[in-house]
């Protein structure tokens, strides 16, 4: 599935679906994954049915299930022009609006 053609929710039901994957490669139930990542079994069927799950509980079950150096590559910056990397150089504080 390629992300860039998708939509917030087809995102979420994807990783949903391979999370499930995982977990069932692992030999884990709903059970078993909630008990370990300290969530409730109802919380890991419909993230699983939904893809829907907060942030915090997302990471908890990807940690659980012994992926989270998947996202070692996850948001990172890649530069990919040279004003790129010279923007990159010059240490900026922060961002400031218009006055």
């Amino acid at each position: 599935m390629l992300f860039v053609l998708s939509t917030s929710d087809e995102i979420s039901l994807e990783l949903a679906r391979r999370l499930r994957e995982h977990r069932l490669v692992q030999n884990m139930t709903h059970k078993e994954l909630a008990e370990r990542a300290g969530l409730s079994k109802g919380m890991v069927a419909a993230f699983e049915k939904t893809g829907k799950a907060s942030l915090g509980n997302f990471i908890k079950l990807v940690m659980t299930l012994g992926l989270v150096a998947e996202f070692n590559e996850l948001l990172v910056y890649k530069v990919t022009t040279i004003k790129q990397m010279e923007a990159l150089s010059q240490k900026r504080q922060r961002a400031r609006g218009k006055r």
